[in-house]
C-alpha cells in the first residue's frame, strides 16, 4: 500500500504540508460563511415588497407661506393626478415602503398598557392607497372616503379603521384565517381602538432589516403639516414619461411650495439595499480570491515536492511503477493534506458561524453548508494537484541514472 510511504514523505516535509492544511482550513472557514452571508443577503433583497414597484414613483411637496393650505392643495393635486392620462391612481402617504424611514407603533388585543405589544409599521393614506400601491386584498374591504381623517397636530392616530397585512394577523391572532379577524379590534398606544376591516397579502415596512418588516397596517388618515408625499402608479411602461410630466405639472401650479425628491420605487429599493449589494460583491471577490490563492498554494507545494523527488520517481518508474500509479500516489498525498485542512476548517467554520449568530444577529447557518463546502474544497484541491501530478507521472525511468 502507498499510505505508509505517503505519510513518511509528508513527515519529511511537515512544514509545507502543515501550512497548506492551515491555508485550506482558513479558506474553508471564510468561504463557507461568506457564501452563507451572500445567499442570506440575496434572499432578503429578493423578498417581494407587495407593491407594483416597476410602475410606482413618489414625489414630495413642501408648502411655505402663511396662506398655504395643505388640505386644499393636496386634494387639488390628487384630483389632477388621477385624471391625468397614463396615471392609474395616486395617494398621499406618510412613508415609503422599503425606504429606510417611516413610522411604527405597537398594537394589542387587550386594552392593557402593561401587556406586551406587537410592533408594526403604520402607513397613513387615503381610500386610493390600496389601488395605488396595487396591494392584494385577500379579505375584507378597502376604506371609503368617509373613513378618511385629517389630523392637524401630532398625537394618537385618529382613524378608527385599519387594513393589516397577513403577517400582522399571524402575529396577533394565532391560527386564525385572515377572513376570521375582520371586525376584530386592536388597541393603539393610549387605548385608542382601531377595527380591522381588511387584510392584504403583503406590504413591507420601510425597514428591510427590521424584525417587523412584513408587519404593516394602513389607516385612512393624513397629517396636515405642510409636508405632502404623493405615491403615484402609472400604466405599464409609462412611469419614466409620467415622472417628468408630473413634476412639470406640480411646479407649474405654483401654490407657494417646493417640489422635490421625486424617485422611482425601483431606485428607492436599490438605494436601500445598496450596502447589502456592495457587501455581497465584496464577499464574492473575497471568495474568488481565496480559491485562487488556495489553488496556487496546492500547486506550489505539489511542484516543490515533485521536483525534490524526481530521481525517486524515476527509480520507481525503472522498477516497474506505471504512470497511473505515480499519478495516484501524488493525488493521494494531496488528498490527505486536503482532508486534514478540511477537518480543521469544519470546526472553525461552525465556530465562526456561532459567533456571527450570537453577536451579529445572523440567522443560523444550515447544516449542509459545511459538508458541501468541504466536498468543494476537496475537489478543488484534487484538480489543482492534477497538473503537477500528471507531469510527475510523465517522468522517464532514465532520470534515475542522472545526478541530481
Amino acid at each position: 500500500m502507498e499510505i505508509g510511504p505517503i505519510f513518511r514523505a509528508l513527515l519529511r516535509n511537515k512544514l509545507g504540508a502543515l501550512l497548506i492544511a492551515l491555508q485550506i482550513a482558513f479558506t474553508m472557514t471564510v468561504i463557507i460563511n461568506a457564501v452563507f452571508i451572500i445567499n442570506e443577503r440575496n434572499r432578503l433583497m429578493a423578498r417581494p415588497s407587495g407593491l407594483d414597484e416597476s410602475n410606482l414613483f413618489h414625489i414630495t411637496v413642501i408648502g411655505f407661506g402663511d396662506d398655504y393650505n395643505e388640505e386644499i392643495v393636496a386634494a387639488d393635486d390628487l384630483a389632477m393626478l388621477r385624471q391625468t392620462p397614463g396615471i392609474v391612481d395616486a395617494t398621499v402617504i406618510n412613508a415609503i415602503p422599503v425606504s429606510g424611514g417611516g413610522s411604527s407603533t405597537g398594537v394589542r388585543l387587550i386594552n392593557d398598557e402593561t401587556s406586551p405589544s406587537t410592533g408594526t409599521a403604520i402607513y397613513r393614506l387615503d381610500e386610493h392607497g390600496l389601488n395605488t400601491l396595487n396591494l392584494d386584498l385577500i379579505a375584507g374591504e378597502n376604506f371609503t372616503a368617509t373613513d378618511m381623517r385629517l389630523r392637524y397636530e401630532s398625537g394618537p392616530t385618529e382613524a378608527d379603521k385599519a387594513v393589516v397585512t397577513r403577517a400582522l394577523v399571524e402575529s396577533l391572532f394565532d391560527g386564525m384565517a385572515p377572513a376570521d379577524v375582520l371586525g376584530e379590534v386592536m388597541y393603539m398606544p393610549g387605548g385608542d381602538v382601531v377595527q380591522i376591516v381588511g387584510v392584504v397579502d403583503r406590504l413591507q415596512a420601510p425597514w428591510p432589516t427590521s424584525q417587523l418588516v412584513e408587519r404593516s397596517m394602513l389607516v385612512p388618515e393624513n397629517y396636515i403639516d405642510s409636508f405632502s408625499r404623493y405615491m403615484i402608479r402609472t400604466e405599464p411602461g409609462q412611469r419614466d414619461r409620467m415622472m417628468a410630466e408630473v413634476e412639470r405639472m406640480l411646479v407649474e401650479r405654483g401654490q407657494d411650495r417646493v417640489v422635490r425628491d421625486m424617485e422611482a420605487m425601483e431606485v428607492t429599493r436599490a438605494n436601500t439595499y445598496r450596502v447589502d449589494s456592495a457587501l455581497t460583491t465584496i464577499l464574492r471577490v473575497v471568495v474568488a480570491t481565496l480559491i485562487v490563492i488556495n489553488c496556487m498554494g496546492i500547486v506550489g507545494l505539489a511542484v516543490f515536492s515533485i521536483n525534490r523527488r524526481k530521481k525517486q520517481i524515476g527509480t520507481r518508474r525503472a522498477l516497474g511503477a506505471t504512470r497511473p500509479e505515480i499519478l495516484r500516489y501524488f493525488l493521494l498525498e494531496n488528498l490527505f493534506i486536503t482532508i486534514a485542512g478540511v477537518a480543521l476548517g469544519a470546526v472553525l467554520t461552525i465556530a465562526l458561524s456561532i459567533v456571527l449568530t450570537t453577536n451579529f444577529n445572523m440567522p443560523t447557518m444550515a447544516w449542509y453548508y459545511t459538508p458541501l463546502g468541504a466536498l468543494l474544497l476537496i475537489l478543488v484541491g484534487q484538480l489543482s494537484a492534477l497538473g503537477p501530478s500528471a507531469r510527475a507521472a510523465g517522468t522517464e525511468p532514465a532520470i534515475a541514472t542522472r545526478s541530481v
